[in-house]
């Protein structure tokens, strides 16, 4: 399935529930581990819908390193337990039921999240909510299952989600050994958990 071919399948079900459980909004959740390929996927999928679509991501919700450091969480920023969870599914049960909503963004070059990096607005009908937990079979993660109208999943084979991360991470400037131990000892681990702790999304789309 193309960007293309599932920007239709979300037009056409938007069209036929009305756009959506609440205020006329729908709200597609694209769930994989990290490396899948989520916000390149949701990028190209908002584009093809064109005007009324945007991205929603769950990066946002990260803590600051400072808690994490406090927590002992660190070494494994990206894990469930090192976002704040239950703002995020706040966020959802907003957007469900208000028009016009800040969120959090995460900026990758500082390292840390921005209370009030973006707004949906009014006009935003369409939103394509992208994260690694977001079918997590566990709470809070579990709450906003339902406030989706359409569950998506990334199935990426291991080996190409390491030679992903390892690359992201060069990229970020490291070198090849440390790139290979942040990717092998935490990136995989919570893309583990995500594959393993997850429920079955309506589509899965296998690469």
């Amino acid at each position: 399935m193309t960007p293309e071919d599932l920007a239709a399948l979300i037009r056409q079900r938007a069209e036929a529930m009305g756009q959506g459980q609440s205020r006329g909004r729908f709200i597609t959740a694209l769930a994989g581990p990290p490396g899948a390929g989520k916000s390149t996927l949701a990028s190209a999928v908002v584009a093809a819908l064109g005007a009324g679509a945007r991205v929603v991501p769950m990066d946002g919700f990260h803590l600051d390193n400072a808690v994490l450091t406090a927590h002992g969480l660190l070494p494994r920023k990206g894990c469930p337990e090192s976002f704040d969870a239950g703002g995020f599914v706040h966020l959802i049960r907003r957007l469900r039921a208000e028009d016009e909503v800040v969120i959090p963004t995460f900026d990758r070059k500082l390292d840390l999240a921005r209370a009030g990096g973006d707004v949906v607005r009014t006009d935003d009908r369409i939103l394509v909510v992208e994260g690694n937990y977001l079918l997590l079979d566990a709470d809070p993660w579990a709450q906003a299952r339902g406030l989706y109208d359409l569950t998506v999943a990334l199935d990426v084979p291991e080996a190409e989600l390491e030679r992903r991360l390892i690359r992201r991470w060069l990229h970020h400037g490291l070198d090849l050994p440390a790139a290979k131990a942040r990717a092998l000892s935490n990136d995989i681990p919570n893309a583990h958990r995500v594959v393993r702790g997850s429920v079955a999304a309506e589509i899965t789309l296998r690469q």
